[in-house]
């Protein structure tokens, strides 16, 4: 992969804010039902840690749509990661009015070797615009930017592209995690030298955002299956 990860740079005691997603699904009581996109991220999280860094982790859930809403709090998610994270504890910041995100808190309580979870990055309407002020605010928090967020990476919002352009123009270098060196290892080792017969699945309900990815697989694929919501629309 030609892309720098956390152990390409010194992150010894730096404070490191890391795009993690933790857009996790919950039964109708908040209980996570599965966790696999919160366990993937422990090898970067561990690591950091190990390196006596300050650890900020951000990430969204659902769609609360800019304000800030309890049945989106990323509470739980801090819960079930501070046990994972045996002598490790999560400190969730407090969403406010003025600040949905914690961010002034946040970085107060940053220190080396501590885990502090920012609230739902879409607590605020600035993340979907990808509004230049949150970016500067969240790059601001940290020496040291890592996106994790293999499944957020694809959209251009505050906490994915606009703070790793904001750091990038400070001079502080923004990495890839462990979960997104692997994810993108994977993909190019089987678009460049795949296995025959070659079969992609697709499926999800966002036509439009696929069929860019359509077009760039056909000529390399021998069969293309499409299922999930965005089938109703090649069966139409």
């Amino acid at each position: 992969m030609n892309k720098k990860t956390i152990e390409d740079i010194d992150v010894t005691g730096k404070r490191v804010l890391v795009r993690v997603d933790f857009n996790v699904p919950q039964d109708d009581s908040g209980a996570i039902t599965d966790d696999r996109r919160i366990t993937s991220a422990l090898p970067t999280i561990q690591y950091l840690l190990r390196k006596g860094a300050a650890v900020i982790l951000c990430s969204h859930l659902g769609r609360p749509k800019g304000k800030v809403s309890a049945k989106y709090s990323l509470a739980p998610v801090a819960q079930h990661l501070s046990e994972l994270l045996i002598g490790a504890p999560v400190t969730l910041v407090a969403a406010t009015a003025a600040d949905p995100l914690g961010i002034a808190e946040a970085g107060a309580k940053a220190a080396p070797g501590a885990v502090v979870l920012l609230e739902n990055t879409r607590f605020s309407e600035a993340e979907e615009r990808n509004d230049p002020a949150l970016s500067e605010a969240l790059a601001g928090l940290a020496d040291v930017y890592v996106n994790d967020a293999f499944g957020a990476a694809h959209r251009a919002h505050a906490s994915t592209e606009g703070v790793a352009h904001v750091m990038k123009s400070d001079g502080k270098p923004a990495v890839a995690g462990f979960l997104m060196r692997k994810e993108l290892d994977f993909l190019g080792g089987a678009i460049a030298e795949p296995a025959r017969p070659f079969v992609a699945i697709l499926g999800g309900a966002k036509v439009k955002d696929k069929i860019p990815v359509i077009e760039s697989l056909l000529p390399k694929l021998d069969t293309l299956l499409i299922g999930g919501g965005m089938a109703y629309t090649f069966y139409k």
